[in-house]
């Protein structure tokens, strides 16, 4: 069976053209130009993806991805905009989405992270981590079948540095996942789950002061 993508594009240009780009790519598109229509095509089908627009009209697709995450809908979705700010980006991020692309959009770039998002939807629901293995949908980490004392945040926070192992999580980041839009966060709370999980990974979670943290290992 094959992939099945919504895009959600108002611009018809660009609507169709990612359209047929992902069509040929052997994907199976859905399209609105509007977030209301986008939402009851939702309730008709089951995505694998959703690729969503962020300047709409009626409604931002943040706004319509909150909606989405708030009814316990946790398809993958990758942004694609036109804002540059660093502050929409965080947006997106607390909003719920996976990725997050500028425009214009590079085709080659784009199908990318699509096969990547693909790639860790189909991973086991158990991750292995070194010598512990990671249950993502009920948040908790396992050393064999005992099940370790780790905060439900504190997983997220090691989903978090897993996903960008490598690459610096900036304590931003990690405020817009951990925390919904409205919650107050603090640098003193990231510290303390930090704290948690050098528990059991105390050697490659590095501290980068004042910007974040980064997994220096390479692999999972």
């Amino acid at each position: 069976m094959s992939t099945k993508i919504l895009l959600l594009e108002d611009d018809k240009l660009l609507n169709e053209t990612l359209e047929d780009f992902l069509d040929e790519e052997g994907f199976d598109i859905d399209v609105a130009l509007d977030p209301y229509t986008a939402l009851e095509l939702t309730y008709k089908q089951k995505y694998d993806l959703y690729l969503f627009d962020v300047n709409l009209p009626y409604e931002s697709g943040f706004d319509l991805l909150e909606k989405l995450r708030q009814s316990g809908d946790t398809t993958p979705t990758i942004f694609l905009t036109s804002r540059e700010d660093k502050a929409s980006m965080m947006q997106g991020f607390g909003a719920g989405a996976d990725d997050y692309m500028r425009k214009p959009i590079d085709l080659e770039e784009l199908l990318f992270r699509i096969y990547a998002i693909l790639r860790r939807q189909i991973r086991k629901e158990r991750m292995r981590i070194g010598e512990y293995e990671l249950d993502s949908t009920a948040k908790t980490l396992y050393c064999g079948s005992k099940a370790l004392d780790l905060s439900k945040k504190a997983v997220d926070l090691l989903m978090l540095l897993v996903e960008f192992r490598g690459e610096v999580v900036t304590n931003d980041m990690i405020k817009s996942r951990l925390w919904a839009a409205g919650q107050s966060a603090s640098d003193g709370s990231v510290r303390v789950y930090i704290t948690q999980l050098k528990k059991y990974f105390p050697e490659v979670i590095v501290n980068l002061r004042g910007v974040g943290y980064k997994w220096e290992a390479s692999e999972v």
